[in-house]
């Protein structure tokens, strides 16, 4: 049988990435051994647990987020050098297949499901192309189910898949182009299933909203939860979802009754005039105000709030960080991650940024390894590079030092009445601490602002 190598490149580690409880298998990788022919041999690298060492394949397939594009091709380096193939895809690869195409013989843009078996065969037969696109897949009838037996075992989350796209286009995120903007959505019996042969009990749900935008998608939602509830499978999960699931109660009453810990929502900022900037539509028509309702309807069911915030846009001051700290102390968010804005392949915010020359680092694929979400890689405008990072250890050491960090996690113990989903909410808590411990920017930089903004 012929050998195929599926690897999981992963690069320079910083901020919450630091903790194993913030990694997830990739899911991608096992569709990918789902669709290859019954004839090869397969195997998943993955270096979440162990650094990669050669070991001979006839052909070798890549996959690669921005952050981890640079581990990817030094990977790739080694097998050509061989002559080896080397077949790359993932986010980064589809929205820059010409630069990846420098370090591989093929690269495949958009999904791989539909289009995987012609690339084996044309390798076969010594035809292989530069450039395969897949096809957005019809997920209520694409029902091949990810090989999670080639996963490493040793993962504390099991990925699952229910959905792809968003009809959203926030100007920081790349998704709808690598997606689309149809959100497609796999039937819940198919999902229920393949939770069933799913051994492990803790469950990612890695869409980029679970629950959806329309009347159609919460009928789903409901539908799985009910089916999870009905079937017993007693698993644990976690969701992304937008902040406008907190409109209809039933929904969340019937995700805690069948098992959500805590969900994962990107509220952004708390500035009505920056959601404006990112095109956050959803959060605008919500309201800043009425993000704290928003908490305290999902804490009314158990169910604890992991919020996402974005720093280093344009025109933040120390008032700003000072009031985004005083709202997170006291928002009852049980979780917060604070990442630093990153201009990404395919977004708009890269777009505009080349266009206006306001990248710092543009020697790529070389400087790849610095867009990681906790390095400034941009020049915002009206605010000093020196101030953001600043305000980045002054947010975090006011959400992470005494008496605020004891008081936050108390509010959760009390707000969740839950002892196994606070305990997710600590867990989260204490490996986003560490990360912020571990970077780079918390041993260069002050925590405090040394003049009165």
């Amino acid at each position: 049988m012929k050998k195929l190598l599926l690897i999981n490149p992963v690069g320079r580690r910083s901020g919450y990435l630091l903790s194993k409880f913030s990694t997830f298998p990739p899911l991608g990788l096992a569709y990918v051994a789902a669709v290859t022919p019954s004839n090869w041999n397969v195997k998943i690298v993955d270096e979440n647990f162990d650094k990669f060492v050669f070991e001979e394949a006839d052909l070798v397939a890549i996959t690669a987020f921005t952050t981890t594009i640079s581990r990817a091709y030094e990977i790739a380096r080694m097998y050509r050098e061989r002559k080896t193939k080397v077949v790359m895809g993932g986010i980064h690869v589809s929205m820059l297949p010409d630069e990846a195409l420098q370090y591989a013989d093929a690269v495949l843009i958009g999904e791989a499901e539909g289009i995987w078996e012609r690339v084996i065969n044309d390798f076969e037969n010594n035809r292989l192309s530069s450039k395969y696109v897949g096809v957005q897949m019809d997920l209520t009838t694409f029902k091949t189910t990810p090989r999670h037996d080639l996963l490493h075992p040793d993962y504390f989350w099991h990925s699952v898949q229910t959905s792809r796209g968003c009809p959203f286009n926030c100007y920081f995120c790349s998704v709808s182009k690598h997606l689309g903007k149809a959100y497609r959505q796999r039937k819940p019996q198919e999902i229920l299933n393949e939770l069933e042969e799913i051994k492990g009990k803790y469950i990612t749900f890695v869409d980029d909203n679970l629950i959806g935008y329309t009347t159609e998608s919460k009928v789903r939602a409901m539908e799985l939860f009910k089916g999870m509830i009905q079937r017993k499978l007693h698993k644990r999960w976690w969701m992304q979802t937008s902040i406008n699931a907190a409109d209809d109660e039933r929904v969340i009453e019937l995700a805690a009754q069948s098992g959500c810990l805590y969900v994962f929502i990107g509220f952004e900022t708390i500035s009505q005039g920056m959601l404006k900037d990112m095109k956050k539509g959803i959060n605008l028509k919500i309201g800043v105000e009425n993000y704290k309702k928003v908490v305290d309807r999902f804490h009314k069911y158990g169910i604890g709030v992991l919020g996402a915030f974005i720093i280093g846009n344009d025109n933040e001051s120390p008032t700003y960080y000072k009031a985004l700290a005083k709202f997170l102390v006291h928002s009852g968010i049980d979780v917060v991650q604070i990442s630093i804005l990153t201009p990404l392949p395919g977004t708009q915010l890269m777009e505009q940024l080349q266009g206006e020359g306001g990248l710092i680092y543009q020697n790529f694929p070389q400087d790849w390894d610095k867009y990681r979400f906790s390095y400034l890689v941009h020049r915002p405008q009206g605010v000093e590079i020196d101030t953001v990072y600043i305000g980045n250890n002054y947010i975090k050491n006011r959400i992470y030092s005494f008496p605020a960090y004891q008081y936050r996690l108390l509010k959760s113990f009390l707000n969740l009445k839950n002892i196994t989903n606070f305990y997710a909410v600590y867990r989260f808590n204490h490996g986003y601490k560490m990360g912020w411990l571990n970077s780079h920017y918390y041993r260069k930089y002050p925590a405090i602002f040394k003049f009165n903004p």
